[in-house]
């Protein structure tokens, strides 16, 4: 098995604060062509993530209107989130358990990034769908 190297995160994620609507954010994530927003407060300090499965789960599928609907309203609060010294198969293994596909990263409460699965391409997507069968097995 190769070493997986240390996590490479986006330095600069799209962030809003929580009073912001949901059709801010998601005119933001299309700007950016983003599937997240990370949700800081005025200090910058993470409070949420919101994600395109947030906005179909959570808005859509409820009717809630995107104008008037805030980020606060609909954000998954204190997400889990990941320091940046991991390496790369463990960002996978928390993505595969926790079953979604963005992650912070945040040191000594300082938003640092965001990793998401679509940066997980090649050996190490090979390596976790490798280590997934062999739990099947277990």
């Amino acid at each position: 098995m190769r070493e997986m190297g240390d996590i490479v995160c986006n330095q600069r994620p799209v962030t809003m604060t929580r009073d912001a609507s949901v059709q801010e954010a998601a005119q933001a994530m299309r700007n950016h062509r983003v599937g997240a927003v990370l949700v800081v407060d005025d200090s910058g300090i993470l409070e949420g993530i919101f994600t395109g499965r947030d906005a179909v789960g959570r808005v859509l599928a409820q009717a809630m209107d995107p104008v008037t609907t805030t980020l606060g309203d609909v954000m998954t609060s204190c997400p889990d989130c990941l320091p940046p010294h991991l390496k790369v198969i463990e960002a996978m293994r928390l993505m595969e358990v926790g079953g979604f596909r963005h992650v912070p990263i945040v040191q000594d409460g300082k938003l640092l990034g965001i990793v998401s699965k679509g940066d997980f391409k090649g050996l190490e997507a090979a390596q976790m769908d490798h280590e997934s069968g062999l739990w099947e097995v277990i």
